[in-house]
């Protein structure tokens, strides 16, 4: 697919060293997800090439590997540190792993943009980390509704449901592992966090929604971050 040079905003979500003097970079556009080659990346061009920080860049190219033809600054740079930092890298990985080279998401980038300032402003993270799983996934195509199970009826306060993740919330009968309540699941479709117990099913339930499209293969950051938790606790 060609590419025309012209000027984007864009993210870096990945970087590495490439040949000698070169980094092979995953960009985050509104154009989606591209992977190009940044020569000169021991100078200034390679000091922008870092997450987080707003860029403004043009890309050349007819294959899936680009080359960077032009990398400025776009906006002030999200600082990000501790659990925030982590978030980010989380976010960053999810994106690198589910997101097709190529496929244009210019909604979920402009969340993107709007989430990085909320994670260095020190916004409780739970919210913002559930809220963009939601919208990658919907964005993908794998979005399910949270008011109404596989056949239509909606969600009662009072019921139980498991996800199935190619179809939906099916109703179950009985308390069983790994279940959800209705109560749940309608806070998280009104985005209520306040609602008791809401935040924690939430993230049981995007980790269960997530993983048939992760595989097997665990998130490094995901990894990084439980490391610290259990070195901080040494």
């Amino acid at each position: 697919m060609s590419l025309a040079s012209t000027a984007q905003a864009a993210f870096v979500l990945h970087s590495r060293p490439y040949k000698e003097t070169s980094a092979l970079v995953d960009f985050f556009t509104p154009q989606g997800r591209l992977r190009a080659v940044l020569r000169g990346a021991r100078g200034k061009a390679g000091a922008l090439a870092r997450p987080f920080v707003p860029l403004e860049a043009e890309f050349r190219g007819r294959s899936d590997l680009k080359n960077v033809v032009r990398l400025e600054p776009n906006g002030i740079p999200n600082l990000l540190s501790g659990e925030a930092l982590f978030s980010g890298l989380y976010l960053n990985e999810l994106m690198i792993r589910l997101l097709p080279v190529e496929d244009p998401h210019p909604g979920l980038f402009e969340h993107y943009r709007a989430t990085l300032p909320l994670l260095a402003a020190g916004s409780p993270l739970e919210p913002l980390l559930r809220s963009f799983e939601w919208r990658l996934l919907d964005d993908l195509g794998y979005g399910f509704s949270l008011d109404s199970d596989i056949v239509g009826q909606p969600v009662a306060p009072d019921g139980l449901y498991r996800l199935l993740p190619d179809s939906g919330l099916e109703p179950v009968g009985s308390l069983q592992p790994g279940l959800f309540h209705g109560a749940d699941l309608l806070a998280m479709a009104e985005a209520d966090w306040s609602a008791p117990g809401a935040l924690a099913a939430a993230k049981r339930l995007m980790r269960q929604a997530l993983a048939p499209h992760l595989g097997g293969r665990p998130l490094v950051s995901r990894e990084l971050f439980m490391n610290r938790k259990d070195n901080s606790r040494d």
